[in-house]
């Protein structure tokens, strides 16, 4: 089911004993289990990781009775490590444990009165290569039937729910500015929300113009709205942004070097096989590079935009690009338009 579906459901007191939270999206997760825990009136929810905690324990704490609460709500994070290895990994021969799975059957079964159980696999995403594995974990918990889906926004359903939070927190946001904060953060709707938080505090209504000087990293995420628009070899977005950098003031140079930088870490992802940003995050700061959450994930992205041929091709290009903004007093945008032309070819 789709989280607007489960939240509905939670209104109505139609809660389920047990259910799966599956997906990586986490802002619709949270709302979710913000749900769950205003449903509960009051009561204190408890929390257990499948990586610390087996999930043989974790059954044997729900069926316990309380003797001072006639209801609990248990959230079960890092589901997805109750699976044998052979699952989690990559190993399509690896089968269930027996022993797990029946454990978790048995309850599902006869649930005890009161007690609400959710087990949360948000490690891999719900579309693109981590689709097989998050497959073995939905057959792995497939004695649950209450699953909820925690996909992606696209960046239409992220500026649809831009204007719903916007409107929540009174915050007036022109056409213009919600289309660049969405494109900005990519369609991170939890970002995105943190987001209209601060602004909501300026007081006014935002327009294109005040976002580069509002949101922290604006002219960076505005050359990453460039990257994705050539990544889609969408020549007229790619110099519609451009225009918009050239009328923030952005020294193209330093965006070239930006682009160069963009392009050099996601042909490392590309090379290392790095299928999700906590992969690349992980795999640049094992390298003693910091990354932050936010910048793995545009490098994930810029990843999967561009086969290495296309990466290789760019970097080139960006050289040759540098080289010509290093000649005799040359027009800067001019130089600019040509490599994104060149490159959309």
């Amino acid at each position: 089911m789709t989280p607007a579906q489960f939240i509905a459901r939670v209104k109505r007191s139609e809660i389920p004993p047990v259910c799966l939270f599956l997906g990586q999206e986490s802002y619709n997760r949270r709302r979710c289990r913000q749900a769950l825990v205003q449903a509960a009136k009051g009561v204190e929810s408890e929390q257990y990781d499948a990586s610390e905690t087996s999930l043989a324990a974790i059954i044997d704490d729900a069926r316990a009775m309380s003797l001072f609460a006639t209801e609990r709500l248990i959230f079960v994070i890092g589901a997805e490590t109750a699976m044998p290895r052979t699952m989690r990994d990559d190993d399509e021969s690896g089968g269930g444990d027996g022993l797990t799975v029946g454990v978790l059957e048995a309850y599902v079964k006869d649930p005890t009165p009161g007690v609400t159980l959710v087990f949360e696999a948000t490690r891999w995403d719900l579309e693109g290569e981590d689709k097989p594995k998050t497959e073995r974990a939905r057959k792995f918990f497939g004695a649950i039937p209450d699953v909820v889906e925690f996909r992606r926004f696209t960046a239409d359903e992220a500026r649809a729910e831009l204007n719903r939070i916007a409107r929540e927190a009174n915050l007036q946001l022109d056409p213009a500015a919600a289309e660049a904060l969405v494109e900005a953060l990519a369609a991170d709707v939890s970002r995105i929300a943190v987001e209209v938080e601060k602004l909501s505090l300026y007081g006014k209504p935002i327009t294109a113009d005040d976002l580069p000087l509002l949101v922290p990293d604006a002219r960076q995420s505005t050359i990453f709205a460039l990257v994705n628009a050539l990544g889609r070899r969408d020549r007229v977005r790619s110099l519609e942004v451009l225009d918009a950098l050239v009328r923030e003031g952005e020294y193209l140079p330093l965006a070239l070097t930006f682009l160069a930088t963009q392009f050099r870490m996601a042909l490392v992802a590309k090379e290392a096989n790095l299928r999700s940003a906590s992969q690349v995050q992980s795999h640049f700061q094992r390298s003693g590079v910091q990354m932050w959450g936010s910048r793995a994930e545009q490098v994930s992205q810029t990843a999967a935009k561009f086969s290495k041929d296309q990466l290789e091709r760019g970097l080139k290009l960006v050289f040759e690009t540098d080289r010509d903004l290093r000649s005799a007093r040359p027009d800067d945008r001019t130089v600019v338009e040509n490599f994104v032309v060149r490159l959309c070819n």
